[in-house]
């Protein structure tokens, strides 16, 4: 499930020059709205939904290869934009009382990060297009080989926000809620356990890493070529702040039980399908 797994890839931090711990506090709605238009999130989840419709139609092909409507409109409904976008305002909402809000809104909104939130906006659109994709990694792939310049900031980025590792246990969450949801559906008649399903979950780990990996240095290095060293340089030192600490573990929890229930709705829909039940 590649498509699941790099919906969650790529909600990275910004770079800020450190600033002095603000007192905790709760973090109230409106600041958690202006952090959603900070972030780009509405983009980001408009695309997150255009990969989800082909994820789906690509699934559909394979689980009812004479075709279905019924699954066309499932799909359609569980990537709904506002609900997805809603969940994540929710996730962050949650994961970020009694952080330092006011330091992260001052760096997205008036500083540095606000371009590269729309850095990674726009990286993330253009590579929809499958030629633009396959670039993308063929010059992210020269650059990890000869380890250049711009490469170790982005690696240096990527170890600081720990993003491959986030990244593979979101997919990997993301995929073991589908399978156990047609198996709770009678998807597969009873002859498959959930051993086996933990089993063959964690057989695709490899190739999650790997397919992850590429796509993410990919996007990165796209998406931050107009950013000059020193940007990239503070970007990566607020990702080692305390506060850039609490958005990525924030941003990170509130995809992956977004795009979780997603996988999960997703399942319960099929299994229902493959059942002959009307949805």
């Amino acid at each position: 499930m590649r498509n699941i797994a790099r919906s969650i890839a790529i909600f990275t931090l910004g770079a800020l020059p450190a600033f002095a711990p603000l007192p905790a506090m709760a973090v109230p709605g409106q600041g958690i709205d202006r952090l959603v238009d900070a972030l780009a999130l509405d983009e980001i989840v408009a695309v997150m939904r255009e990969e989800g419709l082909t994820y789906g139609t690509e699934l559909g092909r394979e689980l009812f290869p004479d075709g279905t409507g019924a699954w066309g409109r499932e799909v359609a409904r569980i990537y709904d934009a506002d609900a997805m976008r809603d969940a994540l305002a929710e996730g962050l909402e949650a994961g970020l009382v009694g952080t330092q809000l006011p330091t992260v809104l001052e760096f997205f909104e008036t500083g540095p990060g606000a371009r590269f939130a729309r850095l990674e906006a726009s990286a993330r659109r253009a590579m929809l297009a499958p030629d633009v994709e396959a670039g993308a990694e063929e010059v992210a792939a020269l650059a990890m080989r000869d380890e250049t310049p711009r490469f170790v900031l982005v690696d240096a980025f990527v170890e600081a926000n720990d993003l491959i590792e986030a990244n593979v246990a979101g997919a990997l969450n993301a995929n073991l809620a589908f399978s156990r949801a047609l198996l709770d559906g009678g998807a597969f008649g009873g002859a498959v356990s959930e051993a086996e399903i933990l089993g063959d979950v964690w057989a695709q780990e490899p190739q999650i890493r790997q397919d992850t990996t590429e796509w993410l240095y990919a996007f990165l290095m796209l998406a931050y070529a107009p950013a000059t060293e020193t940007e990239m340089q503070e970007y990566v030192a607020f990702s080692r702040s305390p506060a850039g600490r609490d958005l990525n573990r924030a941003l990170f929890a509130a995809y992956d039980e977004m795009l979780t229930e997603i996988s999960r709705d997703l399942g319960a829909s099929a299994a229902r399908l493959m059942a002959g039940q009307e949805i």
